[in-house]
């Protein structure tokens, strides 16, 4: 049998007791080939995994067979990230018991200590001037922060101001520009905060429990300033308007 990753494999969702892992499956295996791949996701021997397929909106499905060594896994109902949990069925006395690692003494080495070794992180960007450590650290921060300015004066970004954000159709009202502390990119640059007409994005105008703008749930968006076109967009009536997959996956622009 030829086990090496095809394009027809699936990728699932893998959970028992004490484990939770994602997996390719390929559906050609036989039951109990899966099973043997997966006792070293679960730990968990083969004769005691008790399989179930879980999809959402419908009851679990067993995967199960009088004859585990031919029947495959392809008669199955398999989806992309479908979930498959794995049941001990072994007695709770001859199961691996996995201490929480809430209860596992922890060592932390001491501030002091830890800014004083030669071989950390730390120390690398101290030799390499990099990050707090750069000299001209702050002079590129403000300069990064004045061209996002510029951007968005040039680009007509005001509070209030109907936008249309590319290159997807989603349409809006800008409601908040500036800082947010929390989010990924240089410290101070700008992000636009825009309430949309439908619930096609990703929050609902707070980020990391802070509030920045009012809109309904799923309505908020925050992205950079190239991506908003502002413009007498007209207010889009129907979310089913917006092209399946709009606001999913546009490229690698950041959008939060």
């Amino acid at each position: 049998m030829n086990l090496q990753t095809t394009a027809a494999d699936i990728p699932l969702q893998i959970t028992s007791e004490n484990a939770s892992a994602e997996r390719r499956i390929t559906p050609s295996w036989t039951i109990a080939h899966l099973k043997t791949k997966l006792e070293p996701v679960t730990g968990i021997p083969p004769s005691a995994q008790q399989l179930s397929l879980k999809l959402p909106d419908q009851k679990a499905i067993a995967i199960e067979a009088e004859d585990e060594e031919s029947v495959q896994v392809v008669r199955f109902p398999l989806q992309a990230y479908a979930e498959i949990y794995v049941t001990d069925s072994r007695p709770p006395s001859s199961r691996l018991h996995i201490p929480s690692a809430s209860t596992v003494p922890k060592y932390t080495m001491p501030t002091s200590e830890y800014a004083n070794r030669t071989d950390s992180v730390l120390a690398w960007k101290k030799t390499h001037q990099l990050g707090r450590f750069d000299p001209h650290g702050a002079d590129a921060a403000r300069a990064r922060l004045e061209k996002g300015e510029r951007e968005t004066r040039e680009r007509g970004i005001s509070i209030g101001s109907r936008c249309r954000l590319s290159p997807s159709n989603r349409r809006g009202k800008i409601l908040y520009i500036g800082a947010i502390p929390t989010l990924p990119g240089a410290p101070g640059s700008a992000w636009i905060g825009i309430a949309l007409d439908e619930p096609v994005g990703k929050n609902d105008g707070s980020v990391g429990g802070t509030r920045y703008f009012e809109c309904g749930p799923g309505c908020g968006v925050f992205v950079r300033p190239e991506r908003v076109e502002v413009g007498d967009w007209a207010v889009v009536e129907d979310w089913l308007d917006v092209e399946e997959g709009e606001g999913e996956g546009e490229g690698d622009m950041e959008e939060i």
